[in-house]
């Protein structure tokens, strides 16, 4: 396995509210980690929930004695969340912050993914493929078919998330299992990348970007030609 990360704050931010973490190590009983979180809350309140997020998701599997990856994976999204929702509580400056949040792990031949909010993992094999559901406003007009995928991401709501980590005492996050193979791809992204590329876009430009460690550089570059107006995570993910 080869995992490759990189954030960029954008063209029109100012700060960088987006937090990663990739890992190809061994974290408790996970043999890698990789998480996304973009934050979201005034001045410096997204920044830090965000970081909140990762900081206890990642201290929790580490020191969990849960067995199986989802009850490992259930038990450090409600640490995360509880640990950004009660600084929230505390600190008038991060009263409302809150944070999306992407993570997965893979073990033999399986990928376990837990997502909440809008920021996204792909799997790409024959095609490129979305594991992940946005939790957002624009998602229920895709489903409810009053939009297509292409009007979303220019949709005027299209920041408006309908679940997120910190912003309630109780969380609820999506789980998935996918069965992975050598020569697959994994994407992960903030709505940075993917508000500005579509899926094909971005598909193309993992296929054609000549060395491996050059794609999630590339794929910033591009979203930021067209228009960089969010900050821009990107975690890249060979499997061998």
């Amino acid at each position: 396995m080869k995992a490759f990360s990189k954030t960029d704050v954008g063209r029109k931010r100012s700060m960088n509210q987006d937090s990663f973490y990739c890992s190809e190590n061994e974290l408790g009983s996970f043999r890698n980690l990789f998480v996304v979180a973009d934050g979201m809350g005034g001045h410096k309140a997204g920044d830090q929930a965000s970081k909140l997020c990762i900081e206890n998701l990642v201290q929790s599997i580490e020191t969990s004695e849960h067995k199986t990856p989802v009850s490992i994976f259930e038990e450090a999204v409600t640490t995360a969340n509880a640990a950004v929702y009660h600084a929230a509580k505390e600190h008038i400056e991060y009263e409302g912050m809150g944070t999306t949040m992407v993570a997965c792990t893979i073990q033999d031949h399986t990928m376990y993914v837990a997502n909440i909010g809008d920021s996204r993992l792909y799997l790409i094999r024959d095609r490129i493929s979305r594991i992940t559901d946005d939790h957002s406003l624009v998602e229920e007009l895709v489903k409810q078919g009053n939009i297509t995928e292409s009007e979303a991401r220019i949709h005027p709501q299209k920041n408006i998330i309908t679940r997120a980590l910190g912003t309630d005492e109780q969380v609820s996050a999506d789980y998935f299992e996918v069965a992975v193979q050598s020569g697959d791809v994994v994407l992960m992204c903030s709505d940075g990348l993917s508000n500005m590329l579509d899926d094909e876009d971005m598909e193309y430009i993992v296929r054609h970007t000549g060395k491996v460690e050059n794609v999630c550089g590339t794929l910033i570059e591009k979203a930021n030609e067209c228009g960089g107006d969010d900050n821009i995570t990107v975690i890249f993910i060979v499997i061998e």
